[in-house]
């Protein structure tokens, strides 16, 4: 029988990359290999095959056109739409022009397209001394008929974005806000002098323009900067302000809360409600912040969450967007682990990719990883987190599970209500990008009611870093140390002590759990664990096993757990039960992902539960 290798072997013999051997398998030039479960496996005495890109030892770089680089934190439009890869989401603005709404609120988790596009609305819309329009002339918009085409650089602009207002106090806020206003007014300089303003105006112009202004004064700026420009111009200005909310949430978790909601509502209420010198309003952010009532009483509000079908397809990408995309940057095989690893998400009836890890793929040569939990803080994530109850916690790990379950959404969820209404979690999390709506229904009162789960493989990471390890405050530090270390050193009877003992400390509704909430228990001590990497329910060997961890680095064990749960069991059947769990790790050959890893050592336990009882087999 012809011995096998992993491609990790084979990629060190030859000296190339774990991927370009696996697309040499995919694509049959490697005689005698095949794919076990979800691993190519290579005879030993394989040659490598020739190199098709080379001839005559020499790579011809000229063969192939240059491809545009990948906008990565590139935000501004004409930047991005002329000199990067980007992806056409003008027909936002003919969907705009057909509806017209005074005001529309978008709300979308961060790094799903919100500043790229409204800077795409403010250089259609803007006046402008240089042509704009040829940044739009070989867009789709374009091609929408002179009706659409008249818009285009039709109005004054006021263009203000947030998402950088993040300091600790009020005091600093405030300033930073007043400093955007400031610029912005500069980038107005025509107001200084015209003659169509008169003198007070101007003196208000100079004041926003030097920074010179107080917290009455500037929250009347929207309104009196559109009203000059209105008779500048003759022509009522566009308002735009993107990431309205992060001054919001810094309020909540820096303890002005109060200061920058009644600001925020007295700027919007000049500048959006009955507003005659308004032509539209846009605004973007995370949450709708609706009980405020930031919002009171503008009736004049189009709000478009992750709920809605309109306008879901232009923030973050579609599928066909994105096989385009794999197609032009010659990744068209890896279609698939893109899906795993970015899709899922839905906005409204709309498939929808993570675009930020789809560029970052793309750019990183294809390597999959969690690209997305590095780019902004999660601390509201762990705010909502430290009020979880056991049952939030059981339903949060159970999602590692893949299960789905069916919640209330409140999609004008506050930040106060998280200590008030520890529920409201599961709406933060969906609002946030950490969840997606598999189905939607009304209850009978009217409530909207969600079948929620998580969207891809990224986010399960995700919840490993910014979730599971935050209920950390739920098990004592040195008993998840003490876990971790019978864990790793194959001490199955400390493994058990350890975990009896937290069982006996913990609330009541243990007597009653069954295997899926035990099933999360061990997963959120795993996902608590230095130098392991947690899987649970992934293909190996003959069958699916409940947890993995996976070393970081070389020289640690792998680990295997298979759990088992009945309820009203005697010592000696669970004795049996954790027996049968370890069994089964060996009959279905579970350690097949670990061995093909390289993974050398690797401990097993079957690990069995009855009520508060546990009982631990190791092998």
């Amino acid at each position: 029988m012809t011995e096998m290798i992993p491609v990790r072997e084979a990629a060190k013999r030859w000296n190339i990359t774990e991927r370009r051997v696996s697309t040499l398998c995919k694509n049959g030039k490697i005689d005698g290999a095949e794919k076990q479960g979800k691993r190519w496996m290579i005879p030993k005495d394989a040659q490598k095959p020739a190199d098709q890109r080379i001839r005559t030892g020499v790579y011809r770089k000229a063969e192939r056109p240059a491809k545009l680089p990948l906008p990565i934190g590139v935000s501004d439009y004409c930047l991005a739409s002329s000199e990067y890869y980007y992806i056409d989401k003008t027909m936002m603005i003919k969907d705009f022009i057909d509806e017209r709404p005074m005001v529309t609120l978008f709300t979308r988790p961060r790094r799903f397209g919100k500043t790229l596009n409204m800077d795409m609305l403010r250089t259609y819309f803007e006046k402008s001394d240089r042509d704009t329009s040829i940044y739009f002339n070989n867009k789709k918009i374009w091609t929408c008929g002179q009706k659409y085409r008249d818009y285009q650089g039709k109005y004054p602009v006021i263009f203000l974005t947030f998402k950088d207002v993040k300091f600790n106090t009020w005091e600093e806020t405030f300033a930073a806000i007043r400093d955007i206003f400031a610029k912005e007014t500069r980038r107005h300089k025509e107001l200084q002098t015209s003659e169509k303003c008169d003198e007070y105006s101007r003196q208000i112009y100079a004041n926003l323009a030097a920074g010179k202004t107080g917290e009455v004064e500037l929250a009347s700026a929207l309104l009196d900067l559109s009203a000059m420009l209105h008779s500048h111009y003759g022509i009522a200005p566009i308002i735009i302000i993107d990431e309205y909310d992060t001054p919001i949430q810094q309020g909540y978790m820096k303890g002005f809360y109060d200061k920058v909601i009644q600001f925020m509502r007295n700027l919007f209420s000049g500048g959006f409600k009955d507003n005659k010198h308004l032509s539209f309003g846009f605004l973007t952010g995370i949450l709708r912040v609706a009980r405020e009532r930031i919002f009171s009483g503008m009736n004049n509000l189009a709000i478009n969450s992750v709920l809605d079908n309109k306008y879901s397809s232009y923030f973050g990408f579609t599928a066909d967007e994105v096989r385009e995309m794999a197609e032009y940057y010659g990744a068209a095989d890896q279609y698939d682990e893109i899906c795993q690893w970015y899709d899922g998400y839905r906005f409204g009836r709309t498939e929808i990719f993570n675009p930020w890890s789809v560029v970052s793929y793309f750019s990183s040569e294809c390597e999959p990883r969690p690209y997305w939990v590095s780019t902004g803080s999660n601390d509201i994530i762990g705010e909502i987190l430290a009020e979880a109850d056991k049952e939030i916690y059981s339903r949060l790990t159970s999602l590692i599970n893949g299960e789905t379950f069916t919640t209330y959404i409140d999609t004008g969820v506050i930040y106060p209500q998280i200590r008030s209404n520890p529920s409201t979690i599961y709406s933060f999390l969906l609002m946030t990008g950490y969840l997606k709506v598999l189905k939607t229904m009304t209850s009978f009162s009217g409530d909207i009611m969600c079948e929620v789960a998580l969207p891809n493989r990224e986010i399960a990471l995700v919840y490993n870093k910014e979730i599971l390890q935050r209920l950390g405050n739920m098990i004592p530090q040195s008993t998840a140390i003490a876990i971790q270390e019978a864990i790793f050193s194959g001490d199955n009877h400390r493994l058990k002590t350890q975990i009896q003992m937290l069982l006996t400390q913990s609330v009541s509704s243990f007597d009653t759990a069954g295997e899926n909430f035990y099933h999360g228990f061990m997963l959120g001590l795993c996902a608590l664990m230095n130098g392991a990497f947690a899987t649970s329910n992934r293909e190996s060997g003959d069958g699916r096993y409940d947890i993995q961890l996976k070393p970081i680095r070389k020289g640690l064990p792998g680990i295997l757990i298979e759990l088992k749960a009945e309820k009203n069991c005697s010592a000696e059947k669970l004795k049996k039960l954790s027996e049968t769990a370890l069994k089964q790790i060996e009959d279905k050959k579970y350690d097949t992902e670990l061995l093909s890893a390289g993974v050398t050592g690797i401990y097993k336990y079957g690990v069995a539960f009855s009520g508060k009882k546990v009982e631990v087999t190791a092998g």
